[in-house]
């Protein structure tokens, strides 16, 4: 039964109190939830389609590294939150200052990303386009899966794939590229008009990056 205004005014004092600590605890929570909403989640919520110039110019770090823990534990301020910790010692930086290891604090939207530490794992190799912090410390990829590429190694040469299966990952981006005055090589520019998906070569892959990150639009 709902209970009414003037009934809750009736209850005593220390009744009264705790509602009012209960409504002040979900508003906190929904507040840290909103401000994680744009990009601070792994499977449970959608992002727009990204090219990776946007990513890189989105992202205020990018690295490369090998992940050396990551492990799902409540966030430090509201307990009610489920959060996921990754350290990544570094290898490259093609943005920011990440420094020698890298850690970082992501919102678990989906409960399967707790079984799973939204598949982050020790030893794997990552190439990651890093969001600023949220004043609550929550950061992600930049455009979720989107910026979180795996490293691919084989007798063909070493390979970069993101969540998405690098779809869509140069669409459009010969007018970001007009827009923010980045000059693409030949080679880059042969290679982002015949991809349609699947691995790319981490080289051109960083090489475009860098280009992009430098531009800061």
């Amino acid at each position: 039964m709902v209970q009414s205004t003037s009934d809750a005014f009736r209850l005593p004092a220390h009744q009264r109190s705790a509602i009012a600590r209960t409504h002040l605890g979900s508003l906190l929570i929904l507040t840290v939830l909103l401000l994680a909403c744009d990009a601070h989640a792994q499977r449970g919520a959608l992002t727009s389609p990204r090219n990776i110039g946007e990513l890189a110019s989105q992202a205020a770090t990018i690295l490369r590294g090998r992940v050396l823990t990551a492990f799902v534990e409540p966030h430090p301020q509201f307990q009610n939150l489920s959060t996921i910790t990754v350290s990544v010692r570094v290898q490259e930086v093609l943005k920011g200052n990440p420094g020698s290891v890298f850690t970082f604090r992501q919102f678990i939207w989906d409960i399967r990303d707790r079984y799973d530490t939204a598949g982050y794992r020790k030893g794997q190799e990552l190439l990651l386009l890093m969001n600023a912090p949220s004043p609550y410390g929550l950061t992600s990829p930049a455009g979720m899966d989107q910026g979180r590429f795996r490293i691919v190694r084989s007798p063909g040469g070493i390979e970069a794939v993101n969540g998405s299966g690098n779809a869509g990952l140069f669409r459009g981006l010969f007018q970001v590229a007009t827009r923010t005055g980045v000059q693409l090589s030949p080679r880059i520019t042969s290679m982002a008009r015949a991809h349609r998906g699947g691995p790319v070569a981490l080289g051109q892959l960083e090489e475009v990056i860098r280009q992009f990150a430098r531009s800061g639009k």
